[in-house]
């Protein structure tokens, strides 16, 4: 019999099939998420085997109340990040959202307490932008001055007493359904619903690929007709918005507005964006990684407790896991660059 022949056109078309299927799992293995994504997985089968109430709906739920505040505040970190950069108070920025939101509240309109807790993120964010953008100061020097100063504040506003919360509004995100033994409180919703509003903007949008390509690199971008220092102005906006959302979560997560609280948060939110891939020096990674790395870091810590593991070492496993972390995305770019 004789067989049909294969026109070189066909062969070329089979080839190009080929190709594109192996450029495709290059793109899958080598996407921002899969690293950290596939951690997550391995580190939920270990504590899973060693643990007799890991996987249990009200220890998930657990996690994910626990994963909210910082979550939120590691994703205005991430677009601060994106752009070169780092925010070291943005957690006293939250806290001093709270405590603003918290006494004034006391005597006035919750929904009011709200706004100006808003106004006062805002506002810190604006100045550490316009010296970021316009002043041309190095961030970390910048937040680092902030965060010393905003932490003072919020002290010397409150006298460093802390306030209860009772109303419903301010608390409200500390509820909701629960499912199957799960609750879903509204602060998780909240920052899911933020992590897929930021990755589409991010994705999707002119604005995301100028902060891109502000981050990867800002002479070219300003070259492209690019204006850096509006983009790097409006990304500390942004993320001190994302920072009051957090302060919110944290009167729904924990009733009381303490200007001594969440003393770690702005570390924690920095290992949160490098666990989850997002490269510190800028121009590579997004949100949704992040969520994942928060989540990493809270199945970590909560795996290690069930499992009697010493708080400190638990400290010593996520310090590794930055490092590591790091010296990847080090080794990436180094490839990248080549």
């Amino acid at each position: 019999m004789i067989q049909p022949a294969v026109s070189g056109a066909a062969v070329a078309a089979l080839e190009s099939d080929e190709g594109d299927r192996r450029s495709g799992w290059r793109q899958l293995l080598t996407h921002q998420i899969t690293g950290p994504l596939a951690a997550l997985v391995v580190a939920i089968v270990i504590f899973s085997v060693t643990t007799d109430t890991f996987l249990s709906a009200g220890n998930w739920s657990l996690i994910a109340q626990q994963s909210v505040v910082v979550g939120t505040l590691a994703l205005g970190q991430t677009l601060i990040i994106l752009t070169a950069g780092i925010d070291l108070a943005n957690g006293a920025i939250m806290v001093l959202g709270s405590v603003v939101i918290g006494k004034v509240a006391l005597e006035g309109s919750p929904l009011l307490a709200l706004l100006l807790g808003l106004l006062v993120c805002v506002a810190v964010g604006a100045l550490n932008g316009a010296l970021v953008s316009a002043g041309g100061l190095p961030p970390f020097i910048v937040t680092l001055g902030v965060l010393t100063a905003v932490t003072a504040g919020a002290r010397l506003f409150t006298q460093s007493q802390s306030y209860p919360i009772s109303n419903g509004l301010l608390t409200v995100l500390g509820d909701g359904p629960t499912v199957g033994g799960f609750t879903i409180t509204y602060g998780v919703m909240l920052w899911v619903g933020l992590t897929v509003v930021l990755g589409y903007a991010l994705s999707q949008t002119a604005w995301g690929t100028r902060v891109y390509a502000v981050g990867d690199n800002p002479g070219a971008a300003s070259l492209s007709g690019i204006k850096v220092k509006r983009i790097l102005f409006g990304v500390y906006i942004v993320a001190a918005v994302v920072y009051a959302f957090a302060a919110w979560q944290a009167l729904g997560r924990t009733p009381t507005a303490d200007p001594s609280g969440y003393s770690t948060s702005n570390l924690d939110s920095i290992t949160a964006v490098v666990i989850g891939g997002t490269s510190l020096f800028g121009g590579r990674g997004g949100v949704y990684g992040t969520l994942v790395g928060a989540l990493i870091v809270v199945v970590l810590q909560n795996g290690l407790t069930q499992a009697g593991i010493d708080s400190l070492y638990q400290q010593v496993a996520t310090g590794v896991l930055v490092v590591v972390a790091v010296g990847i995305d080090r080794i990436v770019r180094r490839r990248q660059s080549r």
